[in-house]
């Protein structure tokens, strides 16, 4: 009988663990990285800032201590009709007559301007900010950073009046360089493929910096930007980070994130019914800004040089209430 009882507990034991590990594995299926209210932001409900608050004068300082011989790195692309664009999203530039003004004085001065046509913040080298992605809730309600339901409101149409790119100032701390590809002594790595930790501790170690502190920036050479002058591959896919990064990088609370593809995220991700997901828990839910369309030849040069920590500048465009900016950071070193 005590046997026969015994069998029971056991088959009753084995039955729950069973349920709890079916009732995890469907969790990690599903919506499970953030809670269903996930503000307001640990910066406080008004904070518009995110994660540029970890920029503090001290972390300037010691940014600046990393410039030894004050060679510039140029990790921007070039803006031009012909770079990929994805969604629909277009750019274009005219000069609409040469010259478009003058002659005046008896200098006889000329001059010429531009015309922009097209998207600014989310093309090419683009900055992602608090006002660009959004999630709907189970209630219908959109909603952005810190939980603003952008959307319900007309005042947003011609800027936002919260969430703009305006709030967030320059961000100079430390930049760090994750050269995944090199670690994988690949020249790209391949669509959909998904950085590890185990990857990014790999290349810190490689390269002999110190870890990944609270307001770095970190940035990923995946090698994916090879295929810039091909659209159709360029936009059909990209390697990038998953859940587990997300989280690490989380944890490190740095500043911004980056890399030479246009999500940062690897897509298709690893949750086949989950879009942007890395986006989401990143940017929306704990307000980490992205920098994308990085070059990847500037990066595998700072590789030759060996720069892999460096002073990190970046300040977004200022355009009232938009929800990007185009973007020509600089690593110093």
């Amino acid at each position: 009988m005590k046997k026969k009882i015994g069998i029971i507990a056991f088959s009753l034991v084995m039955m729950l663990v069973f349920a709890l590990s079916t009732s995890v594995m469907a969790a990690e299926k599903g919506k499970v990285y953030w809670p269903e209210k996930w503000w307001p932001s640990k910066w406080g409900a008004d904070d518009n800032k995110g994660s540029f608050n970890t920029i503090t004068p001290a972390k300037v300082k010691a940014a600046s201590k990393l410039v030894k011989t004050g060679k510039v790195y140029l990790l921007g692309r070039p803006y031009s009709a012909d770079i990929p664009l994805p969604w629909g999203r277009s750019f274009n530039i005219t000069i609409p007559g040469i010259p478009i003004g003058g002659p005046f004085g008896d200098n006889a001065v000329v001059w010429n301007d531009e015309i922009i046509f097209g998207e600014l913040g989310q093309v090419g080298t683009q900055f992602d900010g608090p006002g660009h992605v959004g999630m709907r809730g189970k209630d219908g309600v959109d909603r952005w950073y810190n939980g603003r339901a952008l959307g319900l409101d007309p005042k947003h149409a011609r800027g936002l009046k919260e969430n703009g790119i305006e709030n967030l100032g320059p961000c100079v701390t430390r930049g760090v360089l994750i050269d995944v590809a090199g670690l994988k002594g690949v020249k790209s790595m391949a669509k959909g493929e998904v950085i590890t930790v185990a990857d990014v501790e790999a290349c810190i170690k490689k390269a002999g910096i110190a870890g990944i502190k609270e307001g770095d920036a970190v940035i990923f050479n995946t090698g994916w930007g090879h295929h810039w002058k091909d659209a159709a591959t360029f936009n059909a896919g990209e390697p990038g980070i998953g859940i587990e990064v997300a989280r690490y990088l989380i944890d490190k609370n740095i500043s911004m994130v980056g890399a030479d593809s246009w999500a940062v995220d690897a897509i298709p991700g690893e949750y086949e019914n989950l879009a942007f997901e890395i986006h989401c828990l990143m940017q929306i839910v704990n307000g980490i800004w992205y920098i994308e369309c990085l070059n990847t030849e500037t990066m595998e040069q700072m590789v030759k040089d060996g720069v892999y920590e460096f002073m990190w500048v970046y300040n977004p465009v200022r355009f009232m209430g938009a929800t990007g900016s185009p973007g020509d950071p600089l690593a110093i070193r």
